[in-house]
């Protein structure tokens, strides 16, 4: 039963292993997998009876079946984030010694859904549910600089009327896209930074951002290159987990 399950999922793998192929022949996944045709044939047979694999009756060839796609929607509905992102904030508290946030975009605010309190005696607090304009800081940033460019356009037009102010922000953005993160000073407390960096779901969707909060004079030069390092490694591990493509 363990073998057939095994073989079963390199036949999955396979058939989604190369984004210029749509479809595979029988002989083509044998020689693949490295079983007999008949072995092949019997395995995707059972497969296409779950909807896991499906042939196209014009060519016989097969390709991966739709059931994935509803399995993946189920596991996307029923994710938790904050049980999903936690550990890895944990230990990046711990990595930095700092206060870490995670927030989720919110219509044209952000919301701040989870906190991991600095292991050190001075804090930086922003309270959990709090409803943050997406325009301001490093965290809504992070997320506006990466989402759909017309969600984007929405939210910058709702919060900036003149073009100058829009203008001003969309370099600032553009900045945020060559560097993969987004830093803030005192933007929304006075004598604080923020350093963030986007998290991405399905179909790389842009879906929170981690970041790390700590007083501005701890923000040091030498320090600076090692805590964006972090919250990148975070927020590349968590969207890992959420389900960003490789």
């Amino acid at each position: 039963m363990v073998q057939s399950i095994e073989r079963a999922m390199e036949i999955i793998n396979i058939l989604i292993s190369d984004n210029r192929k749509s479809s595979w022949s029988l002989s083509e996944i044998s020689d693949k997998v490295g079983l007999p045709l008949s072995s092949v044939h019997r395995l995707v047979t059972a497969l296409m009876k779950q909807g896991l694999v499906m042939q196209i009756p014009e060519t016989k060839r097969y390709k991966i079946g739709y059931t994935w796609m509803e399995i993946g929607f189920w596991l996307h509905e029923h994710l938790d984030f904050r049980e999903t992102a936690r550990p890895i904030m944990e230990r990046l508290a711990q990595e930095v010694e700092e206060s870490v946030y995670y927030s989720i975009p919110d219509n044209h605010y952000a919301t701040i859904i989870d906190r991991v309190d600095s292991p050190v005696s001075v804090r930086i607090i922003d309270n959990l549910g709090e409803r943050i304009p997406m325009h301001i800081g490093a965290a809504n940033k992070s997320m506006l600089a990466f989402m759909k460019p017309e969600k984007a356009t929405q939210i910058i037009s709702h919060w900036l009327p003149t073009e100058a102010e829009q203008k001003q922000l969309r370099q600032q953005l553009d900045e945020i896209k060559e560097t993969g993160y987004a830093v803030s000073y005192g933007e929304k407390t006075k004598r604080t930074t923020s350093i963030a960096a986007p998290v991405y779901g399905f179909d790389h969707k842009v879906v929170g951002s981690v970041y790390i909060n700590l007083l501005a004079d701890q923000a040091t030069k030498d320090r600076f290159p090692f805590m964006t390092e972090k919250v990148l490694q975070a927020a590349e591990e968590i969207s890992r987990q959420t389900g960003k493509a490789p």
